[in-house]
This record gives structure tokens, C-alpha cells and sequence, in this order.
């Protein structure tokens, strides 16, 4: 008898386990995921203007990685939001929510600006990237970016 009690719990126990381990797509009313992706709209936004997003989006240990394959940091996404602006037509073109847990999400997402490339200023640039959120304090914040140049799709 004590054995079969052991393996109830002991199935319990592993079913909860996976339960919980079980991703899904972010719903339409999900408040945290319109959030998230408003707060994705404004970053892309403000490659074109100084809208402040930066300092309430990111993590203070945010790293992200470039179209060039480096680094930046925070501090490095708050001067680049305080310097010259010289891109326009700066929007978000998709972005999905995918939660890991009630604390961790992932968002798959592209944009697109005009002029980015100071080189090119009426060449259309778009990127794709993937964001890390992290639910600390009860507030969400991107603690990691990945970021790839593509051709755009006119």
C-alpha cells in the first residue's frame, strides 16, 4: 500500500513537472503580451525619434547582438535613443508572443526603417530578431536581443 502511494505522488509530481514546462503562443487578449509587443512597437520607433522607451523596456544585464554580429548593452541603447535620428518610417511589422513560464517569454518579431544606412538615406532596411522577456519584480523587461538584417519584401 505504501508503495502504491509513493507512485501516486511520485506521477503527481512528474505531471506537474511537464505541465509546467509546457510553452504556448501568446493569446489575443493577453494583457502581458499586448504589452510586450506595444512596448516592441515603440523601440521600433524609436530608431526614427527620441521616444524614451528604452530605460522602461530593457533589463539593466541586457545584452543584445547586432545585424553586424556585436554586442550592446543597455547603456549603449540609451545613448544610441539620445543621439541624432537620421532614419524615418520607422515600424514594427509582426511580432508573436511565445510564453516559457508565467516569468519568461520570447518574442520572434520584424521591422522595418528608411535610412538607417546614413550611406543609403531612401534604402528600406528590415530586420528580424527574437527577444528574451523576463518577468522580475512583477514587471517585464527584454533581457536579451538577437538581431538579423534581411531583404525586405516590398
Amino acid at each position: 500500500m505504501r508503495h502504491q502511494i509513493l507512485q501516486v505522488i511520485c506521477a503527481v509530481v512528474l505531471m506537474s513537472a511537464v505541465h509546467a514546462q509546457q510553452s504556448h503562443w501568446a493569446t489575443p487578449d493577453d494583457k502581458s503580451a499586448k504589452f510586450m509587443i506595444d512596448m516592441e512597437r515603440k523601440w521600433a520607433e524609436g530608431v526614427c525619434t527620441n521616444n524614451g522607451v528604452v530605460s522602461e523596456l530593457l533589463a539593466d544585464d541586457f545584452q543584445g547582438t547586432t545585424t553586424r554580429g556585436e554586442r550592446y548593452s543597455k547603456a549603449d541603447e540609451l545613448r544610441d535613443e539620445k543621439g541624432p535620428h537620421s532614419a524615418h518610417g520607422c515600424a514594427l511589422d509582426d511580432a508573436k508572443v511565445r510564453f516559457f513560464s508565467e516569468n519568461v517569454a520570447i518574442i520572434y518579431g520584424s521591422e522595418h526603417a528608411i535610412g538607417k544606412d546614413k550611406a543609403h538615406p531612401q534604402a528600406k532596411q528590415c530586420q528580424v530578431w527574437t527577444d528574451t522577456w523576463l518577468k522580475r519584480d512583477g514587471k517585464w523587461r527584454v533581457v536579451a536581443a538577437q538581431d538579423n538584417k534581411v531583404d525586405c519584401k516590398d
